[in-house]
């Protein structure tokens, strides 16, 4: 190999975004198969001088008491007439062959380099946007089966599936898309970029972006509880004296709130501010609704809500969203009922409980 062919090596990888030092690895490597393929063994290696180029090849012979594989094994004896101090196990190399390896062998050494390069690339790829896990990113839809999403994030694609997609998303061939880097995951096609625009970390994300705020850490998302495509809840606390939270996450006449609101497609965003008193966070939490007591079970961490009649069923919410998102936001278990009289014997008192622990910030140790 001649200093130029190095030079051109380590040009093509640097294009590609790999340093020299694994394009030399790589060159080592490939021609070090090839040789192996031509030789029939499994032992042959090769060195480059990152100078001028020049090649060296090398055995590296296992050193056994009882040979079983020729050419990959010698005794302790024959391999002290190279190495005086050889002993079982060692790993002894000589440079017994010629670096002149043949247009042949040249050739599908080039062949192995350049799909050995293309898969360092796409590793180094995937590396970087392993590390971006948990942020947003911006793609390009490129194709869409059914509702299923690939998008084109610049130096590879992304996977948005229709169970990651809330139904107010929807989205054309062509269309500037965020969403949440889940993960990277191997798959057997290879690695694959997970995305989620209904994991509630897109909708926390989307927050410290608009609002600097929570950025520098000024103002902290205590709590978020999530429907997807339908109402978010999100409680926030001031780490400064006199900065209003919710003013600040809400921004100069909801602008911050709407250009969120706008992202996902109308979702329903409640901001509240977080407090300390498990029972005033619980009533905060139930809201638009209003609320006339609330009395903690701690031991089962359990709120029983008493609302006026009229309110009831904006406290439960439709299918019991309102009740089970302020669940979900407080850690309590939640029972809510009327102020009206009891029910006469025989009839019913209309209650919504709900609980998931998922989403649950305890409330208390802000």
């Amino acid at each position: 190999m001649s200093k130029e062919l190095v030079s051109a090596l380590v040009q093509l990888g640097a294009e590609r975004g790999i340093d020299r030092e694994s394009v030399l690895l790589a060159a080592e490597e490939a021609y070090g198969a090839a040789l192996n393929r031509k030789h029939g063994s499994a032992d042959i290696h090769v060195r480059l001088d990152p100078e001028s180029g020049a090649m060296r090849v090398f055995r590296a012979r296992r050193v056994v008491e009882e040979v079983l594989q020729p050419g990959a094994e010698w005794t302790v004896d024959e391999a002290r007439g190279t190495k005086a101090d050889a002993a079982v196990d060692d790993l002894v190399e000589t440079e017994e062959l010629s670096p002149e390896i043949g247009r042949i062998v040249a050739a599908q050494a080039r062949q192995t380099l350049q799909a050995r390069l293309v898969q360092i690339q796409r590793d180094s790829v995937m590396r970087s946007f392993a590390e971006k896990a948990g942020g947003i990113v911006t793609g390009v839809v490129a194709r869409a089966d059914r509702r299923n999403l690939v998008l084109d994030l610049g130096k590879a694609e992304g996977y948005l599936p229709a169970t990651e997609q809330s139904t107010l998303d929807t989205f054309r061939i062509g269309e500037n898309v965020r969403a949440l880097l889940l993960e990277v995951r191997t798959t057997v096609r290879g690695p694959e970029i997970m995305l989620s625009r209904t994991h509630k970390d897109f909708v926390r994300k989307l927050f410290e972006i608009e609002a600097p705020e929570i950025g520098d850490g000024s103002v902290e998302i205590v709590g978020l509880a999530r429907d997807p495509g339908s109402r978010t809840k999100i409680t926030v606390l001031s780490r400064v004296p006199g900065l209003d939270a919710v003013g600040a996450v809400i921004g100069q006449r909801g602008s911050r709130v709407q250009a969120i609101v706008e992202e996902l497609g109308g979702e329903k965003i409640d901001i509240i501010g977080h407090v300390d008193d498990a029972a005033e966070m619980i009533g905060r939490a139930l809201s638009p609704a209003p609320v006339s007591s609330v009395v903690i079970d701690e031991a089962t961490k359990t709120a029983r809500i008493i609302v006026p009649e009229r309110a009831l069923s904006l406290a439960i919410g439709r299918e019991g969203q309102n009740a089970r998102l302020a669940a979900r936001l407080t850690g309590y278990r939640i029972d809510i009922a009327s102020d009206a009289p009891a029910a006469p014997e025989g009839g019913e008192e209309v209650a919504a409980t709900a609980t998931d622990e998922s989403d649950a910030q305890p409330v208390g140790e802000a």
